[in-house]
């Protein structure tokens, strides 16, 4: 697998198979897809960028409210965990329910089996984003604004600047960000015996 995440401007073929989900009934990126676009983010239970520490406010916390404005312009938001290394602990699906519970996420967060949608799309954080417009063209890549940076000189909301510029059909800058995060923890391969 390449180490690039796919190029901005990439149309993806979105799978057809469900996945489950910890907050209703299964479904993939297709049935998230509105007239505007999904907007599809790796997470996870534990990073510390998602769900937050000492350090970090994590971005688990800007959740409900992007998907309340990505809801209320026709794009659909979703939550994608793709720690296959974990399933068997902290990333299992029980404890995706438990978050869902615990941080009242309004959005459905999907089981990514064996890490499938994250290595079509060369996912590498928890958190990575990635918007789509309606036709499934790569619009955004990224991350959610630049809190990570202890150097940054203002707060800028990539994702939401990207929103809106999507919306007002203005080109989208920055059109991609790099992913700041915990790296999403793969299965290793099983070797054949």
């Amino acid at each position: 697998m390449a180490n690039s995440q796919i190029p901005v401007g990439t149309i993806i073929k979105p799978g057809v198979g469900l996945m489950k989900n910890a907050n209703g009934e299964p479904s993939n990126i297709k049935n998230e897809n509105k007239n505007n676009g999904v907007i599809v983010v790796f997470s996870c239970n534990t990073c510390p960028f998602v769900v937050g520490s000492s350090h970090f406010p994590g971005w688990e916390n800007q959740y409900n409210n992007l998907f309340s404005i990505a809801n209320d312009n026709e794009i659909g938001f979703v939550l994608i965990n793709s720690n296959e290394a974990k399933r068997k602990g902290d990333d299992s699906y029980d404890k995706m329910i438990d978050r869902v519970k615990d941080q009242k996420y309004s959005m459905s967060y999907l089981l990514d089996e064996k890490s499938t949608l994250a290595n079509s799309l060369r996912a590498k954080t928890t958190p990575h984003v990635f918007f789509f417009d309606g036709s499934f063209r790569l619009i955004y890549s990224g991350s959610i604004d630049n809190l990570w940076d202890g150097k940054r000189k203002k707060d800028v909301p990539f994702l939401k600047n990207a929103i809106t510029s999507h919306l007002k059909n203005k080109k989208i800058k920055p059109k991609d960000t790099p992913p700041k995060g915990c790296s999403i923890k793969r299965a290793k391969k099983q070797s054949n015996q």
